[in-house]
């Protein structure tokens, strides 16, 4: 692949259709919890940890419209849905996982940074909230004459 300028990643690039895809934090949950077979929407709501029955049944038809997810309605009663990777879906297992795997060795790194470049930016901004106080007190113990 080339990383000449215009040519890494084009509009119809693959590479930046499958960003798309999996990009979103419930799509990676989602996909990850399918790794270890096929699941019922409430069982995928328990372990996605946060996600609104809402947000995964669109998670869901979005994955399923992609080809990444398939969905086994059984005809009993009460009716039964459970919903698995397909083939093209299991193909990122090994992906995921190294994510995974990487989130795990670093994420307590990425969260140190985060906290101390947020206490770096409040500690700037109270400075500049400080110096703007000080001018406005300036400015009403002195107030012009016209």
């Amino acid at each position: 692949m080339s990383l000449r300028p215009g040519t890494a990643f084009l509009a119809d690039c693959p590479a930046l259709l499958a960003m798309e895809i999996i990009a979103s934090k419930w799509s990676m949950v989602t996909l990850f919890a399918l790794t270890e077979g096929p699941l019922r929407h409430g069982e995928l709501v328990e372990l996605s940890g946060g996600i609104s029955r809402k947000v995964l049944t669109q998670t869901l038809r979005r994955l399923q419209a992609n080809g990444l997810v398939e969905r086994h309605a059984y005809a009993e009663a009460p009716p039964r849905v459970e919903y698995g990777l397909t083939e093209l879906g299991r193909t990122l297992e090994e992906p995921i996982r190294t994510l995974t795997a990487w989130a795990r060795e670093n994420g307590e790194a990425v969260v140190t940074f985060r906290e101390a470049a947020e206490a770096a930016e409040a500690a700037r901004t109270g400075e500049v909230d400080r110096v703007t106080s000080v001018k406005a007190s300036h400015v009403d113990e002195n107030p012009s004459r016209s």
